[in-house]
């Protein structure tokens, strides 16, 4: 298993291989521990194409919560923030249930496709609020209003966006 790993990476991150995803959809059917410690590392290499193929394959990987963590620092890594959209767009393959308050990040400094998934998770995973996330939320939301341009398109898109939801959370708190 240990040597049909390896070779699996290798043809993965082989530049001249036209099947490179096929490499890291095998690798996320192995899916084992072995298997996403070994992607993780890809994923934080300096190959931005590798890093793609990582994040789909660690994306596609059943037990796969030792990853969440790695796949937001890359998400959020300065080298990125122009290009983190395919990141978040593997986000998909997790429980995202106590990662309200990074995906709003996202959502709100996000670039548009960073941002445009980000509210399409942020409508459709069920998530553990509490009123800490609350809180946060209303923090990000204060430091955005007070750096961006009120008199925007943008901002009034996420003004109408964000009021909506922290009235629902509030309405979920008020009712406990």
């Amino acid at each position: 298993m240990q040597h049909t790993v390896d070779q699996l990476i290798a043809r993965m991150c082989d530049p001249q291989e036209k099947e490179a995803y096929f490499f890291a959809d095998k690798l996320s059917k192995i899916g084992n521990q072995e298997v996403i410690d070994k992607l993780i590392l890809i994923l934080k290499s300096e190959n931005y194409e590798n890093a793609i193929l990582a994040a789909r394959a660690l994306g596609n990987i059943e037990e796969n919560e030792s990853a969440l963590e790695d796949l937001f620092e890359v998400i959020h890594s300065k080298e990125n923030k122009l290009r983190n959209g395919i990141f978040v767009q593997t986000l998909e393959g997790y429980d995202l249930s106590d990662r309200f308050v990074d995906l709003f990040r996202l959502y709100l400094f996000g670039n548009f496709k960073t941002s445009a998934l980000a509210k399409e998770l942020l409508d459709t995973v069920e998530f553990e609020l509490t009123p800490r996330v609350l809180k946060k939320i209303e923090k990000h939301w204060s430091h955005f209003k007070n750096n961006i341009d009120q008199n925007s398109d943008e901002f009034e898109i996420k003004r109408s966006e964000v009021e909506i939801m922290l009235e629902e959370i509030r309405e979920i708190f008020s009712e406990e």
